[in-house]
């Protein structure tokens, strides 16, 4: 423990240790549409870590399939799109190891108490299965703190370890489970970031949307090498 010196005191003071940081990890999480999950992801990262709007790492975008130069959102080019290659929609964020189960929280608590995920009576089929990734997969110790959580807050989840490449259904209270090294994530069209919901009642301040454009002028939202809208217009989803 420092001690404290006085004016006649020759003992030595000892600096504090500053705790050392965590090296961050990075995961995702998918549970139908990516709009409504990275809202509520982008809200635990401002409540959790007290992260500002620069550094927010909350992005929307896909994982779970075959890895591919371009991973798309449906467009008129067919270009990489992300359903005909078995990616799902998914959130990945980035974060310090320790704050896991608190995230894992968010995640589970957008299940209602028969394990259906927000929108289940809206999109549906593989493309907005229930997956996470974290570092080693099944064999991580992040799979027990994700279980103890969801046993600890309604048991609505089981897990099963991803096949990948499209190969994992849709299915209630069902969530697989992928390694992040063995199945990236691609980030999403800027147009798909800070969107408002889906369902209704979700649409979400505009500071909220402005996100997008502010975080892309700053050179942190990431870059999709997609057609930005069905078209590629970049506006009104064209």
């Amino acid at each position: 423990v420092p001690q404290k010196a006085r004016a006649d005191d020759t003992t030595e003071v000892v600096a504090a240790t500053p705790k050392q940081e965590e090296e961050e990890i990075e995961v995702y999480f998918g549970c139908g549409c990516f709009w409504h999950v990275q809202h509520e992801f982008v809200e635990a990262e401002r409540r959790i870590l007290g992260r500002t709007d620069d550094q927010l790492t909350s992005r929307a975008g896909y994982a779970g399939g075959v890895d591919n130069a371009k991973v798309c959102y449906h467009n008129a080019g067919q270009v990489g799109d992300y359903g005909s290659l078995g990616h799902a929609e998914v959130v990945r964020l980035v974060i310090p190891p320790s704050t896991f189960p608190e995230f894992a929280k968010t995640y589970v608590d957008l299940f209602n108490d028969k394990g259906y995920r927000p929108d289940q009576w809206g999109d549906t089929g593989p493309e907005y299965r229930n997956l996470m990734g974290v570092p080693g997969g099944v064999k991580s110790p992040y799979i027990q703190q994700m279980i103890q959580v969801s046993q600890q807050n309604g048991d609505k989840l089981d897990f099963a370890k991803g096949k990948g490449q499209g190969k994992d259904p849709d299915a209630r209270a069902l969530c697989f489970v992928m390694d992040t090294e063995a199945q990236p994530f691609y980030v999403a069209e800027q147009y798909h970031q800070f969107h408002d919901g889906f369902n209704w009642g979700e649409n979400y301040p505009n500071s909220y949307n402005n996100l997008a454009s502010q975080l892309a002028k700053a050179k942190v939202l990431g870059t999709s090498p997609c057609p930005n809208g069905l078209l590629g217009v970049g506006a009104l989803g064209l």
